[in-house]
């Protein structure tokens, strides 16, 4: 019979974009724009700044374009650096209904190695595609999921980069089984990276997963050679990682049949995924009330245990970085009721001094609620209290948060907050024909043309 990683490395080969259904093309599009949004906006931040630094040292041969700056070094790195753009505000995707993940951290790896083999639009569609599948697919994999055992989705994203990226390049069956089996041995991440005291390892570990699949793909095509039973086999992922029950065939059932991507969410909102639904009730109930935010005496937020333990510790009541704060549910709540919104200025340095939210940060309660817990992962709940001064309460419950797939950005939603990323970074006219191009890359008859739209002016 043939292994996991083969049928996997058949699907992504056999992948044609005549066989994607218009709305399965349609959403990588939008996740495509959506994320070279959060690349274009990142492009100023300290930890992106120092990123670039260090790609620069590497140098390269010129192969692919690192976004905003219009750099081009070889493939692996401009991956890697294309990566930690996207993925630097915590504000492209996310995809959680069992393990969390978010699919756009593998985009740079379709990009960078499309850009270096001469790829067209219809082939950046395919691409991006298989990275939506199948990362989604191993998301579902496992039960209760990775991430509830110690391990971060970087580990499921190195399995699922140099199918992505070996589709790309054009390699063989062969070289595409023993990708996977080079990356996928190779990069397990610890959940520690987000948990605890937050580093920018936090925005780091799926990107260099991404890279570890374009380098891989690479190695493979010399006819490097990685294990072909890498889940199946003795001491592979199934054995190791024994205190899950995995399903291979939530991996493998459907494929090319049935596509998931446009079961996948967006961000409303540049914070951690279980910060999404207490920071919608909370607005929720703060402009159906009409609450006056100086008025606000308490504020209850009841969420999962985890929500309460790692979003709510007592670092994250004193966030000084954005990579505290964005992972911090007190945080966003104030900002929420003080400003109506959570926005990325609200991450930035002075914004996260405002006196006004840190006078509302002691009077925010996190509890664990045992019957929310029943309900996760399918059900993510938050329920979000508001007690003013003159003693009133206001409850609110949202078990979905704005942007996800239930309910979902549209397109108009969308480019309003490709623009507001990108407007630092591209002039009106610049901005409007990306969003154009990036809407219709499928006509691209190379992407390096696409790609070279994507440097900024400003």
């Amino acid at each position: 019979m043939d292994s996991i990683s083969r049928k996997l490395a058949h699907f992504a080969l056999s992948l044609s974009y005549d066989a994607i259904p218009a709305p399965a093309r349609k959403e990588a599009k939008r996740f495509l724009l959506d994320s070279v949004g959060c690349a274009l906006a990142a492009l100023d931040h300290a930890d992106m700044r120092q990123a670039y630094r260090y790609i620069e040292q590497l140098g390269g041969r010129e192969q692919a374009t690192i976004i905003g700056h219009g750099t081009r070094t070889n493939a692996p790195n401009a991956a890697l650096m294309n990566a930690l753009l996207v993925r630097a505000m915590d504000y492209n995707d996310i995809y959680w209904k069992q393990d969390p993940s978010h699919p756009s951290d593998i985009i740079p790896a379709a990009l960078a190695a499309g850009e270096m083999h001469g790829a067209t639009g219809e082939d950046l569609i395919v691409g991006i595609v298989i990275a939506y599948e199948l990362e989604m697919r191993m998301c579902l994999a496992a039960n209760p999921g990775v991430r509830e055992v110690g391990w971060h989705h970087a580990s499921l994203t190195q399995f699922v980069s140099p199918l992505v990226a070996g589709k790309m390049l054009g390699l063989s069956e062969d070289q595409l089984v023993a990708a996977v089996g080079i990356s996928g041995s190779s990069h397990f991440t610890l959940g520690g990276v987000v948990a605890g005291h937050l580093t920018n390892m936090k925005n780091t570990a799926d990107p260099m997963a991404t890279e570890a699949g374009v380098r891989a793909a690479f190695l493979a095509a010399t006819g490097y050679t990685g294990s072909e039973e890498l889940f199946e086999g003795k001491e592979g992922v199934f054995e190791v990682i024994a205190n899950v029950t995995w399903d291979p065939e939530k991996m493998l059932s459907g494929l090319g049949k049935e596509f998931m991507i446009t079961e996948c969410g967006y961000k409303a909102f540049p914070t951690e995924a279980l910060t999404h639904q207490p920071i919608t009730a909370a607005l929720e109930v703060m402009a159906e009330n009409k609450i006056d935010p100086h008025s606000v005496d308490q504020v209850v937020v009841k969420t999962t245990t985890r929500g309460a333990d790692i979003l709510s510790d007592a670092s994250k009541y004193q966030p000084t970085t954005k990579e505290t704060a964005d992972h911090s549910l007190p945080y966003c709540i104030a900002v929420a009721v003080a400003k109506g919104n959570v926005l990325p200025s609200d991450f930035e340095e002075e914004a996260l001094k405002d006196p006004f939210v840190w006078q509302l940060l002691p009077k925010i309660k996190v509890v664990a609620d045992p019957e929310i817990d029943a309900l996760f992962p399918k059900v993510k709940r938050a329920i979000v209290s508001i007690t003013t001064t003159d003693g009133k309460t206001y409850t609110k419950q949202e078990d979905h948060a704005k942007g996800r797939a239930e309910r979902p950005l549209s397109d108009a939603e969308l480019i309003d907050k490709f623009s507001a990323n990108a407007q630092h970074a591209l002039n009106d006219d610049h901005l409007k024909r990306v969003v154009e191009e990036t809407l219709n890359v499928e006509q691209a008859a190379s992407i390096i043309d696409y790609i070279s739209q994507l440097k900024r002016d400003r």
